[in-house]
């Protein structure tokens, strides 16, 4: 407030003082003694308005656009106001009192408001390069609305030793140019060279209007540096200005499947188990067992856990039958692979809904015994669909056994 008071006498001083080519003593009389007696009831009036506008709220250090156009039109606005005031209260002034005052009145007003984070900026940023500052260096991928964004935020903590370093970015019109003070070098295929330039530590992927596809493509690339993947989830956050460090999460396996993951609508599913007769291969399994608990949680007619290793399925009747002592719970030892044992299940349950869970899945040790991962996971799976086939079973749901491995691999082949 101190300093707004006399940078509006100055300024408007300067206009006056300019008129005169700079003497004082030529100065009319007329005009100082308006000067004075108009200029403190200006600033008692400027102040006030500054503080109803919020000038004296802000941090200087994060002044932005917003708070620019803020302070130019309050600063105007008063100008305008002396400008009126003054010529009915005390009489017409040099026209140069008026335009010089106001100039000189938003330049310092103004100015002074966004010369700390200029210093910060400007001075301080190129006495520290990102070669020599210390911390751990991130590319960011993506030189939009998110990415200046983040990289703003990284650039103005105090509790980060982050340093953002480069942009990676596809399009070539933003090559060799700058983004908040950071070189956009070069596009995805450029990421292993610069992250190894920059000795890149993490990488933050912020494109959250990208397809999954692109998306895909980018990340898989990325995963081969060795770096530390950070992504912005969506698009929303855009929209609602969420955008910062602290929305960034580690990439995850579906950031790379290249399609948005499937979204399974379970109330659905759980009403159309509810009151029907249901057959859990390989129940006594890790995979069989939740299976299992999920479907003893939604009213059954009959549940029917079939597996041939008696020790966790028997573990699992138990915690069964504690946690829902009302459920029909049968359970059943056998193999999938016996033609006769399997089918006199279906004869005497005729269960409605199959889930086949029994198979061998751990992968390197199949690979030592492929002939019986195929004895299990293919004639068993063959034996149990041909029996639900044969007694009438609605729906034979296969639990695939195949996805965390190479289709050349056993596993995969099958």
């Amino acid at each position: 407030m101190a300093y707004d008071a006399v940078a509006i006498a100055i300024s408007y001083f300067f206009g006056l003082w300019l008129r005169f080519d700079f003497h004082f003593t030529s100065i009319q009389t007329e005009f100082l003694d308006a000067y004075k007696t108009f200029i403190p009831f200006y600033i008692i009036v400027s102040i006030l308005f500054f503080w109803f506008t919020r000038m004296y709220r802000g941090i200087w250090r994060f002044a932005g656009f917003n708070e620019l156009l803020r302070y130019a039109l309050s600063s105007i606005i008063a100008s305008v106001v002396h400008t009126v005031a003054i010529t009915l209260v005390c009489g017409r002034m040099p026209f140069s009192y008026y335009i010089v005052g106001a100039v000189m009145q938003l330049i310092l007003v103004v100015g002074i408001r966004f010369s700390y984070r200029f210093y910060i900026q400007v001075i301080v940023g190129k006495d520290h390069t990102a070669e020599e500052t210390p911390g751990r260096k991130v590319m960011i991928i993506g030189a939009g609305a998110a990415g200046r964004t983040v990289v703003r935020e990284l650039q103005q903590s105090d509790k980060t030793n982050m340093v953002p370093c480069c942009f990676i970015d596809d399009n070539p019109n933003k090559w060799n140019r700058f983004v908040e003070g950071i070189p956009v070098v070069g596009s995805r295929e450029d990421i292993p060279r610069f992250v190894e330039k920059f000795g890149v530590s993490e990488i933050y992927y912020c494109i959250p209007t990208a397809s999954a596809e692109e998306k895909k493509d980018v990340l898989n690339i990325c995963k081969e540096t060795g770096c530390k993947l950070m992504s912005l989830p969506g698009i929303y956050q855009l929209a609602n200005e969420e955008v910062s460090v602290s929305k960034l999460k580690t990439v995850a396996v579906e950031d790379l499947l290249g399609r948005e993951p499937i979204k399974v609508d379970m109330q659905e599913i759980f009403q159309y188990i509810k009151g029907k007769t249901i057959l859990v291969t390989g129940g006594g399994g890790s995979i069989g067992s939740e299976l299992c608990r999920q479907i003893a949680a939604h009213e059954p007619e009959r549940l029917i856990i079939f597996d041939i290793y008696e020790n966790t399925t028997y573990t699992v009747e138990l915690e069964l039958r504690e946690k829902y002592p009302n459920l029909n719970l049968n359970v059943l030892i056998g193999s999938v692979r016996d033609s006769r044992r399997i089918n006199q299940v279906f004869d005497l349950y005729h269960p409605d809904i199959v889930f086949h869970a029994a198979a061998h899945k751990h992968v390197p040790l199949m690979e030592y015994s492929p002939n019986e991962a195929i004895k299990n996971n293919v004639i068993g799976t063959y034996k149990t669909a041909y029996a639900a086939l044969t007694h009438g079973t609605q729906r034979f749901v296969l639990i695939s056994t195949d996805k965390a491995v190479n289709p050349t691999n056993i596993m995969g082949g099958l």
